[in-house]
């Protein structure tokens, strides 16, 4: 079904618009999902800033080149939905294996993350790394012991005056009752 000039124009600035906010996209291949299953997926994806859109390859074949990204030939090839990851990507990457794990028919193609293209190992790779938070708390944590270490080692001079001037005091207390 052929669609209208001011359509295709319309389809083509909001792919533009998409690559543009997003920090990475992963390509789907959607073949064996109804409806249904879809917007469950875009329900499931969207606490994570991810979007999830059923795409025309020609068209989105088209936005990339006028962006200046990779042309995914190979990947934009039968029915292609894509997940534009805004926030985290990670998170995204998860979402979309886990779906993929759970409903046979449905598969991720590949990726891509700034002008890097991304392979379906990549992708897994990227789902299998621990989240931003836990990273931050171990750097923290990091950071944090070796401090904590000099406090107890700067303390213990203290700690040992202040211990043979107690003793000193207690002898001197002793010897004068």
């Amino acid at each position: 079904m052929a669609i209208s000039k001011e359509k295709r124009q319309q389809l083509m600035a909001d792919y533009l618009e998409k690559l543009e906010r997003s920090r990475g996209i992963i390509l789907t291949n959607y073949q064996g999902q109804n409806v249904t299953r879809i917007n469950q997926l875009r329900n499931q994806l969207r606490p994570t800033g991810t979007g999830y859109h059923v795409v025309k390859n020609t068209l989105f074949r088209l936005a990339l080149q006028e962006a200046k990204l990779p042309e995914l030939e190979a990947l934009l090839e039968g029915p292609t939905a894509i997940g534009f990851c805004y926030q985290d990507m990670q998170t995204g990457a998860r979402a979309l294996l886990d779906q993929a794990r759970v409903t046979g028919a449905f598969s991720v193609k590949g990726g891509l993350i700034g002008r890097r293209m991304l392979t379906l190992r990549d992708i897994e790779r990227l789902a299998s790394l621990p989240p931003r938070e836990a990273v931050v708390a171990q750097m923290l944590h990091s950071l944090r012991a070796p401090l904590g270490r000099l406090v107890t080692v700067l303390k213990g001079p203290t700690r040992g005056l202040l211990m043979v001037l107690k003793a000193r005091t207690d002898q001197l207390a002793s010897a004068q009752g």
